[in-house]
């Protein structure tokens, strides 16, 4: 309880946005790692889809009967009966994860909120998509989270480099800020033991892996480009795998130039894998291959980390900051370096050798329990009675501590 033995600090997460993926990802470990004995009780706005431990007496669902998976209802939602729980539950914070604060406030309450979307912030990238939606919901975006971080009490950020790019576009009126990027779910680290069972649909021999949306700013077409280049240079490279939800346009795009390059028996495009299949997918692949133009906190390339095999990464920011020496790097953009890249790393057993040992010490530095533990204190830290803010977990490992 609080020093002054009013109520203890109540936390209202709204993830009602946290449909897949890394969304889920987070706020599960989040919750898996508030520590049982703070004072502190958290309520969690959720979609079915994302498990809510139901065993924790300091972390409770709040059940929402609308249809919130529609962002326009979820948005109305949050504008009229949002403000109504914060002030039947007398919350102290509202924490937003997804990045966008779409209630007013009670009086007293404060607000954490995340930054974790750059596309609308990288105009180089949203000039890539054609004119419609998906433009017109960047732009919209980026004025609604511009304006919940110049808002919110407190933003977190998940890199260095997205730190520096929204302080730019906020002109100085941040609150608080804190760099806490996220970690490594175990399954991945334990995929490294070599007890994963291969999936059927793998090709039988080894394979170049690429996992990540297949969409504009992933650079899937120069993927392409490059392996032709490679098979060129190289009789009988290793195939290549690409793992992901397609973007129907630019799908159409990479599937369009796998053709044209005849390449159809060498290029298997897998589609979206349930996340629980993934660390068999990354262990069994021969390298990881990241070209990704623009990202916030790259999870992908963590994951491949911790697989222990080489990676190859694109060279934009900030992906150096995630991977540092443990990675080859490549302009996502050329297909001619992507190429020359993997003839060097393919070629050379004692550079794998060497990669795939950095690669494992690098994914060290990132752990879902120090990213949870650092996450808590700096929204505790919000609150000057919350024990919370209180370093109770001894020494901070790896990333999490250092940044």
């Amino acid at each position: 309880m609080p020093a002054d033995g009013q109520h203890p600090l109540r936390i209202l997460i709204n993830s009602l946005s946290a449909r897949l993926g890394g969304g889920q990802t987070y706020v599960i470990n989040l919750l898996r790692y508030l520590p049982e004995d703070t004072a502190a009780e958290v309520y969690v706005l959720a979609p079915d889809s994302l498990p809510v431990p139901t065993d924790r007496n300091n972390i409770r669902r709040i059940p929402v009967k609308w249809p919130v998976a529609n962002p326009f209802l979820r948005a109305v939602w949050e504008r009229v009966y949002l403000p109504k729980v914060l002030k039947k539950i007398g919350a102290d914070i509202l924490f937003c994860p997804g990045g966008v604060i779409g209630a007013w406030l009670p009086r007293g309450c404060k607000s954490v909120t995340m930054f974790r979307n750059m596309i609308p912030f990288d105009p180089a990238q949203g000039r890539r998509y054609p004119l419609g939606y998906l433009r017109a919901r960047h732009w919209i975006l980026k004025k609604l989270m511009l304006r919940s971080m110049k808002k919110a009490d407190l933003v977190i950020f998940l890199s260095e480099f997205a730190k520096r790019v929204i302080e730019r576009h906020a002109g100085g009126q941040l609150k608080r800020t804190a760099i806490i990027p996220h970690g490594i779910s175990t399954a991945f680290r334990s995929a490294g033991n070599g007890n994963s069972q291969r999936p059927a649909w793998l090709p039988p021999g080894e394979y170049l892996l690429y996992v990540s949306n297949v969409d504009f700013y992933k650079s899937q077409v120069e993927v392409v480009q490059a392996y032709a280049l490679l098979k060129q240079r190289r009789e009988t490279p290793p195939q290549l795998v690409l793992v992901g939800t397609e973007s129907p346009e630019y799908g159409r795009k990479v599937r369009a130039e796998i053709r044209r390059l005849g390449l159809e028996n060498d290029v298997l495009i897998k589609g979206q894998v349930p996340y629980r299949r993934m660390p068999a997918v990354y262990q069994h692949a021969y390298l990881s291959i990241f070209a990704s133009q623009c990202e916030n906190c790259p999870n992908i390339l963590l994951e491949a980390l911790a697989a222990g095999h080489p990676v190859i990464v694109s060279n934009c920011p900030p992906l150096p900051e995630f991977a540092g020496d443990a990675a080859v790097y490549f302009d996502p953009r050329s297909p001619e370096q992507l190429a020359d890249k993997l003839c060097e790393v393919l070629g050379d057993p004692r550079l794998r050798k060497e990669l795939s040992e950095r690669a494992l010490e690098r994914s060290r530095m990132y752990d879902w329990q120090s990213t949870a533990m650092r996450t808590w204190r700096a929204i505790g830290s919000l609150s000057k009675d919350s024990d919370l803010a209180e370093d109770r977990w001894g020494t901070c490992r790896g990333a999490s501590a250092r940044l």
